[in-house]
């Protein structure tokens, strides 16, 4: 059976992204693979081994068109009010609590956040098939 292990995203500036990443989710540098055009630096925490991969092609100086068929990345949390906060102290600039409830019934409650390069990352509270 396959193991999902990570997802690679293209960054402009390594240094700002892993910046993001770490300030947002704890993810801290596992890994960090050099090579002449570019650097690929895999980024995770004790939660999980699953791995997000930052491609830093070396000679772009240009922001990525992400066109329109990027969706999102997601992570779970335990509170999610504390995390909203958490956001907006550090300056992450996280968008509103949303509440999920087709037909009245609670599917999810989330809120998104974009990275520095508009990357956008659902941050949903943990609870039923969000775990």
């Amino acid at each position: 059976m396959a193991k999902t292990i990570h997802s690679m995203i293209r960054v402009l500036d390594e240094a700002r992204s892993v910046e993001f990443y770490n300030k947002a989710f704890g993810l801290t540098v596992a890994d960090r693979l050099d090579f002449p055009e570019f650097t690929l630096v895999y980024l995770s925490n004790a939660e999980q081994e699953f791995e997000l991969e930052l491609t830093v092609n070396k000679d772009r100086t240009e922001p990525y068109d992400l066109g329109d068929g990027y969706g999102h990345l997601a992570v779970s949390v335990g509170d999610l009010e504390v995390e909203h906060a958490r956001f907006e102290a550090e300056g992450l600039a996280p968008r509103k609590l949303v509440e999920f409830a087709p037909d009245g019934e609670l599917v999810a409650r989330f809120f998104f956040v974009a990275d520095p390069d508009g990357y956008q990352i659902e941050v949903l509270e943990r609870g039923g098939r969000f775990k």
